[in-house]
């Protein structure tokens, strides 16, 4: 089971200040020493953390697996034909929020994304959909032409343990056998933590996490080499 780290919160806390430090790429070869089988960092349309800049910078420091992931729009497909990043995972994308609040609507967007999905491929890049774990929906992601999609764990790790999180922790353990048996490589991420992590490391049809922000609280306090090794361990 594989580990890959999201940097975006080392550039939104350089750019809280409009400086040039923290540095994502530091971050992110210091992560990949660390044990980290991927990078993932997401350019949204307002840029508000990661910038072409830092995809630039990535593309050509990253040793493992570079994930980009990006709105499924015009501006943002011809950024990754650009950087040709290992793979694009296409996510929902509001101004409003936060950070990326729910899995991308295959359904509703099925005639859009197929067309986009195939020219990235084209391109050489791997495909993935962040999609919530909705069998429905991931039908469509297999319709819609990938291999890859990363079930969102998000509702699971915001509820407390009890019956609720447990009937949510099910919902992914359906959505990843089900990917599975359509022959789709299964990833999983969102608000996942050091302890949260547990229960869903036990489903066999997972072969890796995209985590972020615990990792990059967690370095605040023993560093991003220690921040790491322990989620690595604890997955492995």
């Amino acid at each position: 089971m594989r580990l890959s780290v999201n940097i975006d919160h080392f550039a939104t806390l350089r750019e809280a200040r409009l400086s040039n430090e923290p540095e994502p790429i530091l971050a992110a070869l210091l992560a990949e020493q660390a044990g980290a089988e991927g990078i993932v960092c997401h350019i949204r349309g307002d840029r508000r953390h990661i910038k072409e800049r830092d995809l630039q910078m990535l593309r050509q420091a990253i040793k493992t697996k570079l994930n980009i992931e990006m709105a499924a729009t015009e501006e943002m497909k011809n950024i990754a034909l650009e950087i040709n990043p290992d793979v694009v995972s296409l996510v929902p994308e509001r101004e409003e929020e936060l950070t990326t609040e729910g899995g991308l609507d295959v359904i509703s967007n099925e005639r859009h994304l197929g067309p986009h999905i195939k020219e990235l491929q084209k391109a050489g890049i791997k495909v993935s959909i962040f999609v919530d774990p909705d069998l429905k929906q991931i039908n469509a992601c297999s319709r819609a032409g990938v291999n890859l999609i990363e079930i969102n764990t998000g509702k699971y790790a915001d509820l407390k343990p009890g019956e609720e999180r447990q009937k949510a922790l099910e919902e992914i353990k359906k959505a990843a056998l089900h990917g599975h048996k359509l022959g789709l490589e299964i990833h999983a991420g969102h608000g996942l933590d050091y302890k949260n992590i547990f229960p869903v490391v036990e489903i066999p049809e997972i072969t890796e996490f995209s985590i972020g922000f615990s990792i990059i609280a967690r370095s605040a306090i023993v560093g991003i080499d220690m921040a790491v090794r322990e989620m690595v361990n604890l997955i492995g």
